[in-house]
């Protein structure tokens, strides 16, 4: 369909969302080019329920907090600016998120008479703050780990797929590979590490009790993530085994990037998240690995975080130039009177998840 006009960005604003585990952070920014006005952080996750993320429990949160934001912000001149766009970047959107496409496009017209929205996986929103909309490949890397590329025409995901089935290389990786190396020295067996061993049971208690600790808990890969400093400090400490499982760890993050990169050369490939916090243990070896595996990619810092990322969205697509790909679950372009789905030209064509 032919694109709706674009308003005056001079005159407008955008709203970016940010929805995780740990809450929302809202922001107000100015359209023209996304600088943040102010914002507002909640605690509250966004609960799920049988139809996915619950859409009543987002707006609840999310309405009332663009109003203040909005009165805050309304002084002087300012006053009554409309928003000219919105996007969300949502953990679990790609899955979980039927119920939000459903409803956000119709609530946030009825609420502020947004014309344009985009609704995305929080990965995507991850990839625009770190990147923008230059090809590439991130990393997003914390008690899970999934890669996300795009060469701006489809987008290609790797990993992401939990601890019981993924997030190879992740917090929650090597803290089970820890534990499970703890075990090992504690039965006796080849490959344990008295180092580890001593961690966790300063960290769990005795040993032969941890299973009991571990397999009940509901929060079990967030449990086992909270092992991986450990396997840093001992690996810096000079144990062997500690530095065999981030080498290892390091290979994984290196195939999940080379899995989603474009081959092309020129390509920027960032890492982002908690688990890189880990410094030298593990970038020094997932550098190398880097390197091996895609040589045709530079590795950048991060510019933003994913809440950069929703406001670059939304003020992508209030100045008409968005070019990162639209895509079924990754990223949902919403814009019209009718708030139909877009399939603009300008953000190419989509490819399924």
């Amino acid at each position: 369909m032919d694109e709706p006009p674009v308003d005056d960005p001079s005159e407008g604003l955008v709203v970016g969302v940010d929805s995780g585990g740990s809450g929302l952070r809202i922001a107000l920014a100015e359209a023209a080019d996304g600088t943040v006005l102010d914002t507002l952080t909640s605690r509250e996750p966004v609960r799920t329920g049988p139809g996915g993320i619950s859409a009543a429990h987002f707006l609840e949160q999310v309405v009332p907090a663009v109003q203040t934001l909005r009165e805050r912000a309304a002084t002087g001149t300012t006053a009554g600016r409309p928003v000219l766009a919105a996007a969300v970047g949502a953990a679990g959107m790609a899955t979980l998120g039927d119920e939000l496409r459903a409803e956000l496009p119709g609530a946030f017209a009825a609420a502020w008479g947004v014309r344009r929205l985009a609704l995305a996986a929080d990965a995507v929103t991850a990839y625009a703050g770190a990147l923008g909309q230059k090809p590439g490949a991130v990393v997003a890397g914390g008690t899970g780990m999934i890669a996300l590329g795009t060469d701006l025409v489809a987008w290609r995901r790797a990993d992401g797929w939990g601890h019981l089935l993924g997030d190879c290389g992740s917090g929650a990786w090597i803290g089970r590979a820890g534990l499970e190396a703890a075990m090992r020295a504690h039965d006796g067996r080849r490959g344990g590490s008295a180092a580890l061993l001593a961690r966790a049971e300063k960290l769990f208690g005795p040993a032969v009790g941890l299973p009991g600790t571990l397999y009940p808990r509901t929060d079990r890969p967030a449990v086992l993530a909270s092992f991986a400093p450990e396997v840093g400090a001992c690996a810096t400490a000079g144990d062997p085994v500690a530095a065999d499982i981030l080498v290892r760890a390091a290979g994984h993050v290196a195939d999940a990037a080379e899995a989603v990169c474009p081959a092309e050369p020129g390509a920027l490939v960032a890492l982002t998240g908690g688990l890189f916090k880990m410094g030298d243990p593990l970038l020094v070896p997932l550098r190398a690995a880097l390197a091996e595996r895609i040589p045709q990619a530079r590795e950048v810092a991060p510019a933003g975080d994913p809440s950069a990322g929703a406001v670059a969205l939304a003020s992508a697509l209030a100045t008409g130039t968005l070019r990162l790909p639209e895509d079924a679950s990754l990223l949902r372009l919403f814009g019209g009177e009718t708030t139909e789905a877009t399939a603009s030209a300008q953000v190419g064509g989509g490819a399924e998840a």
